[in-house]
């Protein structure tokens, strides 16, 4: 039987953890509404990567002397390796905290290309930095002595500890906010107008997430090729990094980064290489709503940021602004008509169909059919 989010939130509470930081996850969603509607602003933080969150939890334990917890997609880990070593670790700081760690990609457990290697990893990957574990999944009845475990040795040891969690874990939670709906765009409908109007020879390389399912699923409908489109299934805020390698390599050819507003802010600093480097090749179109969609709709702070201001000062050329049907239409032909680095922020609000699926061509083959059109 699930895990009730409240159960286990009333454990972690109890075992004074009053403060939680980290980058939503599909497998734990249910806890991170939970937290949304029990927590205060102040005392719960998405923040940017999961590495920021580490670094922000080390700074609320050095203030209050509390045990903070950080939480994460497994595939997160990676950016936590280098704080949770050279900041956390017994032999520097010793900082203790707890990490929440959903295991996408479990060994057995079906699941997308892009997690399989991490799952497969996972524990061995704890080991090898000396994070000691726990594991929790729906059948699991003693939870709370495993939290009580967890706490115990973190604050004895001074060291961060993992509790991992497998998928359908948490029972659902009844979340009491309330969804904002308004006049914009969904996503899918600003993709298909910028589809409509990118070159066929120009490159595409899109961000992890709905947005790849998405062009994929468009491009399915419309009986299309696939090989004009990079989908990043996986390294989530990188795709802009790619297709600057891309633009960097290929000149002569119309490159277009379509990116999603968790992803940029995550590695917001790709934006400063693309300002220095000023490839003339560069279209950036950011699709913007303000949430981490994918993973369960927790919001980004995107909403606090002047976006074109941002990337305006990071020195792209030209930098434009949509947030409806037919202002998009010419925002495309602007940004595409002019020398590049350009930027479009397109803002549409959150939601995607029931049924959107997800690619069904392996990413070796997408990589090799992409390679193949490039050339």
């Amino acid at each position: 039987m699930p895990i009730k989010p409240n159960s286990f939130f009333e454990t972690l509470v109890k075992h004074n953890v009053d403060f939680y930081a980290g980058v939503p996850d599909s497998l734990l969603k249910q806890f991170c509404l939970c937290v949304d509607d029990n927590v205060a602003e102040d005392r719960h933080v998405i923040t940017a990567n999961e590495g920021n969150a580490i670094a922000l939890a080390a700074g609320y334990h050095l203030a209050s002397g509390k045990l903070p917890l950080v939480y994460m997609q497994n595939s997160g880990l990676g950016n936590t390796v280098n704080p949770l070593l050279s900041l956390c670790d017994p032999d520097v700081y010793s900082i203790p905290m707890l990490l929440l760690i959903g295991w996408r990609g479990e060994p057995g457990v079906h699941d997308e290309p892009q997690h399989i290697k991490q799952g497969k990893v996972q524990l061995k990957l704890l080991d090898s930095i000396d994070i000691p574990y726990e594991i929790i999944s729906k059948d699991d009845d003693q939870f709370d002595m495993k939290i009580s475990n967890a706490v115990d040795t973190a604050t004895k040891e001074y060291k961060p500890f993992a509790i991992i969690v497998k998928k359908g874990s948490f029972d659902t939670y009844k979340s009491s906010s309330i969804n904002k709906n308004n006049k914009l765009m969904f996503r899918e409908e600003s993709l298909e107008l910028i589809l409509n109007h990118l070159p066929n020879k120009c490159i595409i390389v899109s961000t992890t997430g709905k947005t790849s399912r998405e062009i994929f699923e468009i491009r399915e409908k419309r009986s299309q090729s696939h090989q004009q489109d990079f989908l990043t299934v996986g390294s989530m805020g990188h795709c802009s990094s790619i297709a600057l390698g891309i633009a960097l390599a290929k000149p002569d050819r119309k490159v277009v980064c379509i990116d999603g507003d968790g992803a940029l802010i995550m590695h917001m600093g790709s934006l400063s290489t693309v300002g220095k480097l000023k490839p003339k090749n560069f279209y950036h179109i950011l699709i913007n709503n303000q949430v981490h969609e994918s993973v369960g709709g927790q919001a980004t702070s995107a909403e606090f940021i002047d976006i074109p201001a941002l990337v305006k000062s990071n020195g792209y050329k030209n930098v434009l602004f949509s947030d409806n049907h037919k202002v998009l239409t010419s925002q495309i032909e602007r940004l595409l008509n002019q020398s590049g680095p350009n930027f479009l922020e397109v803002l549409v609000k959150p939601g995607s169909r029931i049924n959107l699926g997800r690619p069904s061509i392996k990413p070796k083959d997408n990589k090799n059919a992409f390679m193949n059109f490039i050339q």
